[in-house]
């Protein structure tokens, strides 16, 4: 059996096919050593190096999903063009590095990215029903296929492209089996729509389905080939693809795990190296396909991450580290494990595996003064608020992201039990401007005392902390205060006020008063000059709850319960001279007069 690595060549047409139980590649039997990178995870100015050393661990082939809601932020507003959201950049660069690509468009992708893909405002539409055999959702997925298929098809293999495999949906039968509720008979027709829309969009496949080896059942589609996710058992493995495929193969592992998802307040998640060795070698060894999910996380930028839910908790919200403890850290270094599984793919493949590239320098710079803190209610004056006589979810607000300030005057002294089972996801909660405690979703945290005195005023800062990516829950992604508010039993209607914080941009502080005080949310801002750019890890531990901006980039969310305790700063978003810093820190605990950093990651230090 032929092993070899994609020809960086996108002039020539080729073909990719599924025969005789194998992959076929110009006609000649070829086995897919796949890794996961997402570019939406990682800087464009470093997807070149992400892709080098993926090549460098012996792979071939890289896989990504694309996350609808990425590109298609609002109703008639896509962008595939700007910064990290150039899919079809990301592509031919796969090709230049000799890699394959398989895509994985979803719909649905999961991830542990918010709302897994879907964009927030599908759920203003009231007729819609995701993931469902449901009109007017089916018309959404049709136009994000079509514009998906404008950027992507003419880079598919028999055009020259390096796109040799196209997934429909994803992990569908386990969401069959977690909604036993729709008919069976429901979901196949869903999935079966998908498939079409793809085929009549331009998809030329080898199409293929992704599910556990239990779950083809409900996630194995007609004309797609069935791979296994998270299968070790080389038996199962075989047995399930075979009773779904005519008895024969290719086999492939289309999410083979070297690492695990992480959620804040959790331990982080590590496997060890000889455990993800061994598996590698009995792949190798049996001529299974298979795909490191992942080879390379990255990081949750921004507002993207997504979340979780169990018994134990509502919701469980992901870090904003994406490391995944892959072989590939999330700064892109080499890591015992990434050593280990290059070693071992030396000994199997026969096609050249280079050197590994120079890591991207890291530096620290000294403790960056924070020269003005600017309370965040001060900003009130500058937004109009909606008023309403109950509170409205974000989506009733048409804001997708961060945060919304709820506010609500009391004409007459009242105290109790506060209530707020409809919180999604944190409050910090406020009278007449003084903190008097927290509400927590993660925590399942939904009331607290409180005391209101005459002419008082009531206010909860509502963050938005992930939409649930995976699950029956996805259908209940509403954020913000979705049900009444009460207090002992009591609802609370009557001119709530609404302030819009979005923070989609970096907060411009010039026009605000510096002001500190203690427990009120603050926007910290200072600067600092570099003479030499690098990767940095800025050190949050001493710090409460937030995000940061960096130069006008959204690194993400920190919080001190862990076991992220760092926030990882691309190097390329620096510049030589003048760097900006803005911190919003909702808890506000204790004044913070700068901001460190250090040269490593901290991913496992819980509070």
């Amino acid at each position: 059996m032929l092993l070899f690595t994609m020809p960086a060549d996108a002039q020539k047409k080729h073909t990719f096919e599924i025969k005789d139980g194998q992959f076929f590649y110009n006609g000649k039997a070829t086995q897919i050593h796949s890794g996961e990178m997402h570019y939406a995870r990682i800087p464009k100015e470093y997807w070149r190096h992400r892709l080098k050393m993926m090549k460098a661990m012996g792979l071939n082939t890289v896989a990504t999903y694309v996350f609808w809601n990425y590109h298609n932020t609002a109703p008639g507003v896509w962008d595939f063009k700007t910064g990290n959201k150039n899919l079809a950049e990301y592509i031919k660069t796969a090709q230049e590095e000799g890699l394959f690509v398989i895509l994985r468009p979803g719909p649905y992708a999961c991830a542990e990215w918010d709302f897994g893909g879907y964009p927030w405002w599908l759920q203003k539409n009231k007729e819609l029903v995701i993931r469902a055999n449901n009109q007017p959702f089916l018309d959404s997925c049709k136009v994000y296929i079509n514009k998906l298929a404008e950027q992507v098809k003419d880079l598919q293999v028999s055009k020259g492209g390096p796109i040799i495999m196209t997934q429909v949906e994803n992990e569908f039968g386990s969401y069959v089996s977690q909604r036993e509720d729709i008919p069976l008979e429901e979901h196949r027709k869903y999935n079966a729509a998908i498939k079409k829309m793809l085929v009549e969009a331009g998809f030329e496949g080898p199409f293929f389905t992704s599910d556990g080896t239990w779950l083809f059942e409900g996630g194995a589609i007609a004309g797609a080939l069935p791979t296994a996710n998270g299968e070790g058992n080389i038996t199962n493995l075989k047995k399930a693809v075979d009773s779904y495929n005519g008895g024969k193969g290719p086999y492939m592992v289309a999410e083979f795990y070297p690492g695990w998802l992480d959620h804040w307040a959790e331990p982080f998640t590590r496997i060890g190296a000889d455990q993800i060795e061994k598996q590698t070698e009995t792949y190798l060894k049996n001529n299974v396909h298979f795909n490191f999910y992942m080879v390379h996380g990255g990081t949750n930028f921004g507002f993207t991450s997504g979340a979780n839910y169990n018994e134990e908790h509502d919701i469980q919200p992901d870090i904003t580290s994406y490391d995944y403890d892959a072989p590939i850290s999330e700064a892109g270094w080499a890591t015992p494990k990434y050593m280990a599984i290059r070693e071992l793919m030396k000994k199997h493949v026969k096609y050249r595996i280079p050197e590994v590239p120079e890591q991207v320098p890291v530096i620290t710079i000294p403790a960056i003064q924070l020269g003005k803190a600017v309370d965040l209610f001060d900003l009130k004056k500058d937004i109009k608020p909606v008023t309403n006589d109950t509170p409205l979810s974000f989506e009733d607000l048409n804001q997708g992201y961060g945060y919304v300030l709820y506010s609500k005057r009391f004409n007459q002294p009242v105290q109790g039990k506060l209530q707020v089972k409809g919180l999604r996801d944190f409050a910090t909660v406020y009278v007449n401007g003084r903190k008097v405690g927290e509400l927590n979703r993660q925590e399942n945290k939904y009331e607290m005392d409180i005391q209101i005195p005459f002419n008082g005023t009531l206010e909860l800062l509502v963050e938005n902390m992930g939409r649930i990516n995976y699950g029956a829950e996805i259908v209940h992604n509403t954020k913000g205060i979705i049900s009444p508010v009460m207090i002992n039993d009591f609802e609370i209607t009557g001119s709530w006020s609404m302030y819009k914080l979005p923070f989609d941009k970096v907060p411009d502080l010039a026009k605000y008063t510096a002001k500190y005080k203690e427990g009120k949310p603050t926007l910290y801002s200072g600067s600092f000059d570099l003479k030499q750019t690098g990767d940095v890890f800025l050190d949050m531990r001493g710090w409460g709850k937030g995000i940061v901006f960096v130069n006008g980039h959204n690194l993400g969310r920190y919080w001190k319960v862990g076991p992220q305790q760092t926030l990882y700063l691309p190097g390329c978003w620096l510049r030589k001279g003048k760097n900006e810093v803005v911190v919003l820190e909702q808890l506000n605990e204790v004044q913070q007069k700068e901001l460190k950093t250090t040269d490593k990651p901290i991913l496992e230090e819980l509070l």
